[in-house]
């Protein structure tokens, strides 16, 4: 019983993520003027919608990632949680200072792909691009199990390859250019390893404080 407990309390803090998320419809709009990063690597870049299926399975992704985590690996779900929740507000910072936009192509045609391609463009504006939280989120699943005390080759493999094609989806559906994705990676790396350096210094402070009781008694 205390295990489910510990386990939904833990869990419950993933809510942290959709209050956050509460900012991105706020600062979702160019009224403050919106910038473009293009260059002429993205313009060579195809439009593929088949790529809008991973795009789109970024939410699950993440959630089935972070439970796995969560259950699995408690100490990597809390460094991997706080890394997303501190990028998020990063993110969001730079969006009110310095939004940025992506032109959109034309679509074209009735098929289910370009129906969803529709949808994520009607219901997402052309706005809050640089960095990318899909990447930036995808990559840190990416550190997460890669730091994490369960991996294997399977695991890893598994996570790291929708977390990688997550991340090329945001290219090839133009939702994002590739300095969106660039310091979105560059971004999950810094919190990453910082929060993971934070908290092995505090383990070994512990246990050296530990020891020196053992050795004071």
């Amino acid at each position: 019983m205390k295990k489910i407990k510990g386990n939904v309390m833990a869990l419950c803090l993933m809510m942290s993520i959709p209050l956050l998320n509460i900012l991105y419809g706020i600062l979702n709009h160019g009224d403050r003027g919106a910038y473009s990063l293009m260059t002429d690597i993205d313009r060579g870049i195809p439009f593929l919608k088949i790529f809008i299926i991973p795009y789109v399975a970024w939410y699950l992704f993440l959630l089935g990632t972070l439970v796995f985590f969560c259950l699995k690996d408690r100490e990597t779900y809390y460094k991997t949680l706080l890394s997303l929740n501190l990028g998020l507000l990063i993110c969001y910072g730079v969006y009110f200072f310095y939004q940025t936009t992506v032109p959109r192509p034309l679509l074209v045609g009735e098929d289910i792909l370009t129906r969803m391609v529709a949808w994520v463009y009607a219901t997402d504006q052309p706005f809050n691009c640089f960095p990318s939280i899909h990447s930036l989120t995808s990559y840190l699943m990416f550190k997460g199990i890669r730091h994490s005390s369960i991996k294997n080759k399977r695991n890893q493999l598994v996570i790291s390859s929708i977390a990688f094609t997550i991340i090329l989806s945001t290219l090839f559906v133009k939702q994002h250019v590739v300095l969106d994705a660039i310091a979105a990676i560059f971004l999950g790396e810094v919190l990453f390893n910082l929060i993971s350096n934070i908290c092995w210094r505090q383990g070994e402070a512990s246990e050296k404080y530990i020891l020196n009781i053992g050795k004071n008694r």
